[in-house]
């Protein structure tokens, strides 16, 4: 197995990685952006009052995403047996 082969398999994990985290994160961080504008915009000082609104929206993310999310783990990971005989031999 040449050093280039095995770079590209560890740049393809990162990438499916990234792209399954950003996907579950993002919803959480917009929701978070808008309660601290609505915070700072009030003068509201709590913390936990942003917390249950990101919880949420991670929990729909995941609730929503959560078919997309397995289906895509389970295509890398096929793509990973597959290549296996190519990585030996």
């Amino acid at each position: 197995m040449s050093p280039e082969a095995l770079i590209d398999i560890f740049r393809e994990a990162l990438s499916v990685i990234v792209m399954l985290v950003s996907a579950i994160i993002l919803p959480g961080l917009g929701v978070g952006l808008i309660v601290a504008v609505f915070q700072a915009a009030t003068s509201i000082n709590e913390q936990t009052l942003s917390f249950l609104p990101r919880l949420l929206m991670t929990l729909f993310a995941l609730m929503f995403l959560g078919h997309w999310l397995v289906q895509t783990m389970m295509d890398f990971f096929l793509e990973m047996v597959n290549r296996i005989p190519q990585v030996i031999g």
